[in-house]
């Protein structure tokens, strides 16, 4: 017969087996008992020792831990195969680079129990620098680095209140997921790929559905800051990478304006010449670390531009016929604008 679990961790890992047996140790020695879990570890084509490392954990008697292997390159790839393998109705997922509390599944297990009107929950995923971080590198920043810490207190998230949670730190109801569906490959991270939005999307189809999140500080993870992610050159290239998915994802907060230029929202240009003014004000200033704030939302629009231009153009629509369509629909709402004011 088989074993039945509360509770099963997707940890999704590529080529990072140096990291992995950090996280396997903190997962699997969990100081609460009686909360029955299983670990699956998806090993997403990599090239190391990965296999090797899962299978001697395995061998000295840790047998809710099972390795999966996944040919499909890309996290979401390697997360949906987890949650296919998993036989809990809980699915909890965490990254191959963090170490979870020691009561972490308890807490999991505590908080769902108490709060049966949510179907995801998330928590504090807190930095551990390898490094002393360089002065520019605040709370601002930490998105890039998967970082997350909203507070000493637990609050809902949901349509009304969207928030993003880190899928290092995350669990959630399998009836949702059979609902709303997985992670979507479009927007995943592939190798090593950055500034990708699988967990976005995934939590504004949960939210759309109905159902909202909770996120607490009960759920505490830690994971590495190497340092080369501590670097300006690497948060450029994750927001420009940013940008690219968020042109892929189609949010509906980025959609809603109705004028468009090479099918990017006019609000976008707008906030673009706002942020080169801004950035070149502080440039000029000596302001580098103000500066730096304006720089990485230009890169985000850079990023965001030309993915909707190339698959504008791709779709072998007339450059010039665009900017002379765009010109005129600004003229119209310009006049629309101006004879509203004029009859009041």
């Amino acid at each position: 017969m088989r074993e039945r679990y509360e509770i099963t961790v997707v940890i999704s890992t590529y080529n990072r087996s140096g990291r992995l047996a950090a996280t396997l140790d903190s997962v699997l020695e969990q100081q609460s008992r009686e909360v029955r879990y299983e670990v699956i570890v998806v090993d997403n084509n990599s090239t190391d020792s990965t296999r090797e490392v899962v299978e001697s954990y395995i061998g000295r008697g840790h047998t809710n831990l099972s390795y999966v292997f996944e040919p499909m390159q890309g996290v979401s790839y390697a997360r949906n195969a987890g949650i296919g393998k998993a036989r809990a109705e809980v699915i909890a997922f965490a990254d191959d680079d963090v170490r979870v509390a020691k009561d972490w599944v308890a807490d999991i297990k505590r908080v769902f129990e108490k709060h049966p009107e949510v179907d995801c929950i998330g928590g504090r995923v807190l930095p551990g620098w390898t490094s002393e971080p360089p002065a520019w590198l605040t709370r601002d920043h930490w998105m890039p680095l998967a970082l997350l810490d909203y507070g000493d207190e637990p609050f809902f998230i949901n349509a009304n209140h969207p928030l993003c949670l880190v899928s290092a730190n995350l669990a959630v109801r399998r009836e949702v997921l059979t609902k709303t569906g997985l992670f979507a490959p479009d927007l995943q991270r592939v190798k090593d790929s950055i500034g990708s939005l699988e967990d976005a999307e995934l939590l504004e189809r949960i939210w759309r559905g109905g159902s909202q999140c909770l996120y607490t500080p009960l759920l505490t993870v830690t994971t590495d800051v190497p340092a080369e992610r501590m670097t300006k050159d690497y948060h450029r290239r994750w927001h420009t990478g940013h940008g690219r998915f968020l042109a892929i994802m189609r949010s509906e907060e980025i959609e809603r304006s109705s004028h468009r230029l090479f099918d990017v929202p006019a609000h976008l240009y707008k906030h673009a010449v706002r942020d080169a003014a801004a950035w070149f004000k502080y440039f000029l200033a000596g302001r580098s670390e103000c500066a730096f704030t304006y720089e990485i939302r230009m890169r985000f629009f850079a990023g965001f531009f030309r993915k909707r231009r190339q698959d504008y153009l791709a779709a072998e629509h007339g450059q010039m016929r665009e900017i002379v369509r765009f010109a005129r629909s600004l003229l119209k709402k310009a006049e629309v604008d101006l004879i509203s004011s004029s009859s009041h």
